[in-house]
């Protein structure tokens, strides 16, 4: 009897997809763009994509969210493609995934595009902190969304016999709590003790951050759509050896190298979670502590993949989310990734217009990143404040901390002090104000004796 081969890997679920376009929402991309993202998505979830299929409607249907038509209709698809999973393009509420649920049968799961994200996360998520944090997206996610895919909700607990009984004295109503109600309970307390671990890790990031601070190193966030190049610029720049790969969400625990500028001044560069589209209001929440990384650095690199289809309109959903973190404000370079894609290089400096501080440049190849890198430092370097200052010889070691951190333009060594002329982060200026040697001031009338 002939040997079977074994399968070199297990068969992947297969999933349909569903985009729903509503007239008159203004959206960063078409439905159908943003299908062929949660293809992408669905992919890097392990998941291979059998289908797919769009609804435009007026306003959405607030049972099902498609037509009732629609539904029968993506149901019916479905099945005739095998699919195991249908993923809507939009975050369900909890009505809307009950009443698709109903309607699809048991046959066919019903996920959506915040689902996905939470899975791809919860996958790449390799750091403590970082799978702290995706859990608890992922429970605050759940918790409204409790339903049949929960197996052991129509267990009682409690009672027996469907008659009131007491514990310690107290009476139990009807036949008990329902699993339902114990899940939920126990989810809330899972909440509240992954709430404490993050605030934990918090404090622990904010005195990191106090630390470099006082040590007056620059620190610069690599910001993004997922998928922009970011590691491998960090890789570039840093020559150190970020996990890169081409699917989205690649990399999720920030990473930060040193790296020296032109001028030889040090500056601590992270990467960070990369940003998209409908990104999900439980992962900004969970990922407070890492994204304050962001919100505090002194300066943001933002790389847009200028040779997507869709790059204007992943640089905007960027700019929008880093307005939500609070990180709006902040001095900004654009680093236009990629060039060595962009078919017609005749075109490429007519680019740089609809950017701000942009550069051109590949991770890849290395071309444009001297540029890159000057124009970091130039951008530094408009931050820094003028000081003009006397230092005792006994706190000569700030002198040091000026040469790592700013632009020294003159020192000179005098009896008591040093002189120096120097341009430094403001964190650094006030250090070198508070030792600053003063001459002393006569009182009024006072007069020198000999």
């Amino acid at each position: 009897m002939p040997k079977v081969p074994l399968p070199t890997e297990a068969p992947r679920e297969r999933a349909y997809l569903v985009g729903v376009g509503i007239d008159g929402e203004a959206a960063l991309l078409s439905p159908e763009d943003s299908l062929l993202e949660l293809a992408r998505l669905a992919e890097t979830a392990g998941l291979r994509v059998v289908g797919s299929s769009v609804q435009r409607v007026r306003r959405p249907d607030p049972k099902t969210l498609l037509s009732s038509t629609k539904v029968t209709t993506v149901r019916d698809l479905a099945e005739d493609v095998l699919a195991d999973v249908v993923i809507f393009d939009d975050e369900l509420s909890p009505r809307h995934q009950r009443e698709l649920e109903r309607a699809f049968g048991e046959d066919l799961r019903v996920l959506d595009r915040t689902a996905l994200i939470l899975d791809i996360f919860a996958q790449h998520a390799h750091s403590r902190e970082g799978s702290l944090q995706v859990e608890l997206a992922q429970y605050e996610y759940r918790l409204p969304r409790l339903t049949r895919a929960w197996t052991h909700l129509a267990r009682q607990a409690g009672g027996g016999g469907g008659r009131a009984g007491s514990v310690g004295g107290v009476g139990l109503r009807g036949p008990g709590e329902t699993q339902l109600e114990i899940d939920r309970r126990e989810i809330g307390r899972r909440i509240a003790h992954l709430r404490r671990e993050l605030e934990h890790v918090r404090a622990h990031r904010g005195r990191y951050r106090s630390r470099r601070r006082r040590a007056s190193v620059p620190t610069i966030a690599l910001v993004g759509y997922t998928n922009a190049g970011k590691s491998t610029l960090l890789n570039r720049l840093s020559a150190s050896d970020a996990v890169v790969a081409d699917q989205l969400f690649a990399t999720l625990d920030p990473m930060t190298r040193r790296v020296i500028l032109p001028q030889g001044r040090p500056a601590l560069v992270s990467d960070t979670v990369g940003f998209i589209q409908k990104l999900p209001t439980t992962l900004i929440a969970a990922f407070r502590a890492t994204l304050e990384e962001i919100a505090e650095a002194d300066l943001l690199v933002h790389v847009v993949d200028i040779s997507h289809p869709a790059a204007q309109a992943q640089a905007r959903a960027v700019l929008e989310t880093l307005e939500e973190i609070g990180a709006g404000g902040l001095p900004m370079i654009t680093a236009l990734n990629k060039v060595d894609r962009w078919a017609d290089r005749s075109t490429l400096l007519e680019l740089l217009d609809g950017y701000e501080r942009a550069v051109l440049l590949s991770a890849v190849t290395g071309e444009g990143i001297g540029a890159l890198l000057r124009a970091i430092e130039d951008e530094l370097d408009r931050s820094l404040v003028a000081v003009d200052a006397r230092i005792p010889y006994e706190h000569g070691g700030i002198l040091s901390r000026m040469y790592d951190s700013g632009v020294v333009d003159g020192v000179q060594h005098e009896s008591q002090s040093i002189h120096v002329r120097a341009r430094v982060p403001s964190d650094l200026a006030q250090d070198v104000e508070r030792v600053t040697l003063r001459k002393r001031r006569r009182p009024p009338g006072a007069t020198r004796t000999r």
